[in-house]
């Protein structure tokens, strides 16, 4: 499996491509890393250095890969954070020259745009061009329940609520939905859950909630979904394989009393899901 993933990327920590391309190529995939970054540090540090790579100059690096006659290959094109309206009209160009190549392959895109404690945090016309440009060419999306809700201009708590902000999501073109950090009110305050959804059903998963924030996860949950999926797709399969591998790494994160994912260090998790949380069906 080939997987083109235009994302930022950092020297120091895992956040973007310096999350994502190493559990992929852990579990055999093969990946084509895009830069929209490159930064010293994620931004979460309140101070960075390094450029912002611009939409033109990110184009140029796509365009090469394309002149090496590699799209025909890729199997699915992953993107997450856009900083800018520009980058999001590179990916959707990228993904259609792609699948021109390629009619099987498959956009997966992590619309990132906030989460429910700090709310929004990109800049305003972001959740616009996502809505109306992007997350209509993507087969897959990745929201957390927050971005969810943004999207489809919908309030998600309930399994009920979010399968219906879920099915509002994929009438605007994706057929696959991840849902992550899904919190409802009657669920166990010290749990947290995942939710997959494609034309064949919708799986939950329930997992501790470890008591921690760690930047990065959702890129590795991103893409650990996107090629499990991509290679089976089994949606339940998927899930369950994905958040064995990601509560495995925030554990041995938390334990290790670091601020950075602990990404080498639990890399036998991807290799090795242990699979070690029931997958139930909800519709």
């Amino acid at each position: 499996m080939k997987i083109l993933s235009i994302q930022s990327a950092v020297a120091f920590g895992h956040v973007g491509n310096s999350a994502a391309v190493f559990p992929l190529q852990r579990i055999g995939v093969e990946v084509l890393p895009v830069y929209t970054v490159n930064f010293s540090n994620h931004t979460g540090y309140g101070a960075w250095r390094g450029p912002l790579i611009s939409p033109a100059d990110v184009a140029d690096v796509i365009a090469g890969i394309e002149d090496r006659g590699v799209f025909p290959e890729i199997d699915a094109v992953l993107s997450g954070y856009q900083g800018s309206e520009g980058i999001g009209d590179v990916i959707v160009d990228a993904v259609a020259r792609v699948k021109a190549a390629n009619p099987s392959a498959i956009y997966a895109c992590d619309p990132v745009m906030g989460n429910a404690k700090s709310g929004c945090f990109v800049a305003p016309a972001i959740p616009v061009l996502l809505r109306e440009k992007v997350v209509p060419a993507a087969d897959l999306i990745t929201p957390n329940q927050f971005e969810l809700g943004f999207l489809t201009g919908t309030e998600p708590d309930s399994i009920e609520s979010t399968l219906a902000s879920v099915d509002a999501a994929r009438a605007m073109g994706p057929r696959t939905v991840l849902v992550t950090s899904v919190e409802r009110p009657d669920r166990d305050p010290e749990t947290i859950e995942m939710l997959a959804v494609d034309d064949s059903g919708a799986w939950i998963v329930q997992t501790p909630l470890l008591p921690m924030k760690a930047n990065g996860s959702g890129d590795v949950t991103a893409a650990l979904f996107t090629a499990h999926y991509r290679a089976t797709g089994d949606a339940a399969d998927a899930l369950a394989r994905t958040v064995s591998s990601v509560f495995d790494l925030l554990e041995k994160t938390h334990l290790s009393g670091q601020r950075e994912l602990q990404l080498v260090e639990s890399q036998g998790a991807y290799a090795h899901p242990r699979l070690q949380f029931a997958v139930r069906q909800v519709r």
